[in-house]
């Protein structure tokens, strides 16, 4: 009796998730740039910033962390990865979600919280019962940042109900997202690059993580969690220009100066660098540029480089990143310094928001060209890379 394939697109967790991020990244922004420029409205629970906001931290990211978990928690247990129906389900719990915030549901604001909330909890139930069956009790900890991100989520619509804005919910967010950029990249940062120097020849390596990491960690977990809560604080530029010296010192461990002929290795460096960058303009009193240093560069450089190695590994590619997706990155480069640097209005009225909304969308239509018919079509049998391989198409 034949049995009916399983769609490539549903059979591992990071395919639909990844695709779906890179997607929404695309097309999410220039909808804001409309909105923002008065072209176009929407009628969700939340004003055009809180909106723009709310997306990037709680639509895009969880997304990409989905995606990022439910290939990562196969690999911890041994367990076989979730497929089929359960992604589809979630997907479709995902896609819901993203219409009723953008008013799209007429939903009313209590409903939108909770079905919006309904996908991060979903992901943060399975992953658990996933580790759990597998005795994999060490990696429990990750489900705490994605419990926080999820009262931080409800924080922000609970503000956005009683207050108009939210403040409190998208410091929290940023935060709980940061740390795990923090924790994760702290992880696989040295880890992957280790491996790549050590097939080099002689030379320095990354230190192993220890006592410095953990310092670099608490101390972060501290100031960001003052930062959400009492951004007046006195003393706290000062505390995150501490952090960037610790995050700058930490980098530089990694010894990411070598990894110039890999590119799949030095996006990862660069990526963790808008970290201290962004720290560093908290400390000088320069939120706007701050938040989007940390949210375009740190938070959306490192998801879109992890996207691009785990879709490479995970579907036979060898692990090069190529002219494309190497393009792709340096572009989302660009637009966070540009949006840090330039001012929102400039020649003919062309300035910050606008030439690096165009830039970052570029940067995920060169992913999902790239990238997407890896996620939609079967993995091919892995080829061995050459390591000194020149980037190519």
């Amino acid at each position: 009796m034949s049995t009916i394939p399983r769609p490539a697109l549903f059979s591992y967790g990071f395919r639909p998730f990844f695709l779906l991020a890179a997607l929404f990244a695309a097309a999410v922004i220039p909808l804001w740039l409309a909105v923002w420029a008065g072209h176009a409205a929407l009628a969700g629970p939340f004003g055009p910033r809180d909106w723009h906001i709310h997306e990037m931290l709680f639509g895009y990211v969880p997304a990409v962390l989905a995606g990022f978990l439910f290939t990562a928690i196969p690999n911890w247990t041994g367990r076989m990865p979730r497929r089929g129906l359960p992604l589809v389900a979630l997907s479709g719990l995902w896609l819901l979600a993203r219409l009723a915030v953008a008013g799209a549901l007429a939903l009313p604001a209590w409903a939108v919280m909770v079905l919006d909330l309904s996908f991060l909890l979903a992901v943060a139930a399975i992953s658990v019962v996933e580790i759990v069956a597998g005795r994999n009790w060490r990696n429990l900890a990750v489900i705490v940042p994605v419990g926080l991100l999820a009262a931080a989520n409800a924080t922000f619509h609970i503000e956005a109900m009683t207050r108009g804005a939210a403040d409190i919910g998208m410091r929290a967010g940023f935060a709980c997202i940061l740390f795990l950029i923090l924790l994760i990249g702290g992880r696989i940062v040295p880890s992957f690059t280790r491996n790549w120097l050590s097939r080099q020849g002689p030379g320095p390596l990354p230190a192993p993580f220890g006592r410095f990491d953990r310092l670099a960690l608490m101390a972060s977990a501290a100031v960001l969690a003052l930062w959400s809560l009492a951004p007046g604080l006195p003393g706290l530029c000062a505390a995150f220009a501490g952090l960037a010296g610790l995050h700058l010192l930490r980098l530089a461990r990694w010894r990411g100066g070598r990894c110039g002929r890999a590119p799949i290795l030095w996006i990862l460096h660069i990526a963790y660098l808008f970290l201290p960058l962004g720290f560093a303009a908290l400390a000088l009193d320069a939120p706007v540029a701050g938040l989007h240093l940390l949210g375009i560069g740190a938070i959306g450089g490192m998801t879109l480089a992890v996207m691009m190695r785990a879709s490479m590994g995970h579907t036979g590619r060898p692990l090069e990143a190529g002219r494309v997706l190497t393009a792709s990155f340096l572009l989302l480069c660009a637009a966070a310094l540009i949006r840090a640097l330039l001012p929102d209005q400039g020649l003919d009225g062309i300035g910050g928001p606008g030439l690096s909304g165009a830039l970052w969308t570029a940067a995920f239509a060169g992913f999902v060209l790239k990238v997407g018919p890896w996620l939609t079509l079967p993995s091919v049998a892995r080829r061995q890379p050459n390591p000194a391989a020149r980037p190519r198409a």
